[in-house]
């Protein structure tokens, strides 16, 4: 079983940066991939950032040169560095981690909210 808890969210103007954390229980070794996703009301929740622990990451091209996903692997910790905020990216933001092995689980934090106004 693995717990996330989330941080970092708020109320930003269009523009401004944010920098979401999520605290991993387990060790970021012992996870197949770690994640942010986002869902906007009203839409289906979607990938935003993954990255591996020996630090290959992918990004939706909505946010590609906006935003970096990194990991502090001393601190069980994966970030996401949000950066050029636009209103679009409104959301709750949920951090997430696949687990090794099959068959393959899931995690989910709880979310945060992350709100740009315009």
């Amino acid at each position: 079983q693995v717990q996330l808890v989330e941080s970092g969210g708020g109320l930003v103007q269009a523009g401004g940066s944010l920098r979401l954390s999520c605290a991993a229980s387990v060790s970021i070794f012992s996870i197949n991939h770690m994640g942010w996703y986002r869902q906007a009301p009203g839409k289906q929740r979607e990938l935003v950032a993954r990255i591996t622990p020996g630090g290959f990451a992918n990004y939706d091209d909505s946010v590609k040169g906006r935003f970096t996903i990194s990991t502090d692997n001393a601190k069980n910790t994966v970030y996401l560095q949000m950066n050029s905020l636009k209103p679009e990216d409104t959301a709750v933001y949920y951090c997430s981690a696949r687990s090794l092995g099959v068959p393959t689980v899931e995690y989910w934090g709880r979310g945060t909210q992350v709100t740009v106004s315009s």
